[in-house]
């Protein structure tokens, strides 16, 4: 006697069949259990690629570090002093602080009305400065054209990016490349158009609603000195981001002369130590998910057990008699086993089965009605390949463990009583 026996398998079978309301409602709770497990998985996967999905372009390791008014009195300085970073902060920075993988000084504009114009067509936008390794930080999508370089950025060259939005309301979304524009007064030539890829972040505002700089072009048309607003910084992957923010504002309190204990003094905005809570909150919900769809399987194992005892109760005599005809233990455990795992793997996938198409159908639907949207928190329910691989495990482990006891219960059957029972 095997797996691939056809006797055995049929005879099985119609134990199973033989109360067949019996068996719908045995499988009801592992059908329901892994539907749940199923679906709980899909859903928050689709609730983490829709919340992630709003950080997207952001680089997971990045640090805004900005200047801020002093809170303690420091060599002849009274409290409450206002200070910038300036060019030579940032160069300090750039060879002296381990970590750092893409550093970017930028800058900042009020859009006063009507501050950029084409022809007779004009906006207010917020003016960015930014140096090229930027767009290491903050990926865009590139529209039309290209991102600024460093050859923009050492010839002080008068290009501009697009946001698509201002792109949208001077351009009409055309491609603009090559053509200049107003900003703030002067003429810039467009060089690209760019699109957020996140929908929560905003560094000196959104992204698709700005004119981009180069840095120095900026600091020196309006006249900024060595000024610099803001430091973007992203981290290299494995090295602690608070201790590049320390040693930051270690070197910035140095040269500016404040107080190295001084709270208030730099401000940062660690997206990091954001991103890393985010993922932890993920953690636990996979984790609750996993609790709950284990403990709804759980019931269902056990009642497919319960059942199964009942079932070697009821075949007693049949048993005994078998054991009587010289029947080997192996193959009443055996049998006994491969009815449970039969009943499970029924239940089992036809629920996974069904979790998989109805976060299929989630999924599409979604699609068809949030094209063109700009945010969801909702985005692309599934389970991976993985995921499904490890429920079937769970599924086939479940059947196995729901019929050990029954199956040692059908195997401590001894022959004569058996036949004696009536």
């Amino acid at each position: 006697m095997g797996l691939l026996d056809l006797d055995r398998w049929t005879e099985i079978w119609a134990t199973i069949t033989r109360n067949k309301t019996r068996s719908l409602l045995t499988c009801l709770g592992v059908f329901w259990g892994i539907l749940m497990l199923v679906l709980l998985l899909g859903a928050g996967k689709g609730l983490r690629n829709g919340i992630m999905g709003n950080f997207q372009g952001f680089a997971t390791n990045s640090v805004f570090i900005w200047s801020d008014r002093t809170s303690m009195p420091f060599r002849g300085f009274t409290k409450g002093r206002s200070w910038s970073i300036r060019n030579r902060d940032y160069e300090a920075i750039r060879k002296e602080v381990k970590g750092i993988e893409a550093i970017s000084s930028m800058l900042g504009a009020d859009s006063p009305a009507k501050n950029i114009v084409y022809g007779q067509v004009s906006g207010s936008f917020n003016v960015k400065g930014v140096m090229p390794s930027y767009f290491q930080i903050e990926s865009p999508e590139v529209l039309y054209g290209r991102l600024l370089n460093d050859l923009d950025e050492r010839e002080r060259r008068k290009v501009c990016l697009l946001g698509e939005r201002v792109n949208r309301t001077l351009f009409k979304g055309a491609d603009p490349c090559g053509k200049y524009v107003r900003v703030n007064g002067l003429y810039y030539q467009v060089a690209g158009v760019i699109k957020t890829r996140s929908q929560s972040v905003s560094i000196n505002g959104r992204t698709d609603e700005a004119v981009l700089l180069p840095f120095n072009t900026m600091q020196e048309a309006m006249n900024l000195g060595d000024i610099v607003f803001l430091l973007g910084i992203s981290v290299r992957q494995g090295y602690p981001v608070q201790r590049v923010i320390d040693d930051v504002s270690a070197l910035l309190k140095r040269q500016n002369s404040i107080a190295p204990a001084d709270p208030q003094a730099v401000g940062y905005v660690n997206l990091a130590a954001q991103f890393a809570l985010i993922e932890k909150l993920f953690l636990g919900i996979d984790f609750l998910v996993w609790l709950v769809g284990m403990g709804t399987l759980l019931a269902g194992v056990i009642g497919i057990s319960n059942i199964m005892m009942v079932t070697v109760a009821e075949r007693t005599r049949e048993l005994g008699i078998r054991r009587a005809l010289g029947a080997k233990p192996f193959n009443i455990v055996s049998q006994v086993v491969e009815e449970s795992l039969l009943l499970t793997a029924l239940a089992g996938f036809l629920g996974l089965s069904l979790g998989v198409f109805l976060l299929d159908f989630i999924n599409r639907l979604l699609t068809t009605h949030t094209a063109g949207g700009d945010l969801s928190f909702f985005t692309n329910p599934g389970v991976s390949l993985g995921t499904a691989l490890t429920a079937a495990a769970i599924i086939l482990l479940a059947g196995f463990v729901a019929g050990l006891i029954p199956a040692w219960r059908a195997m401590q059957i001894k022959a004569i009583d058996a036949i004696r029972e009536e």
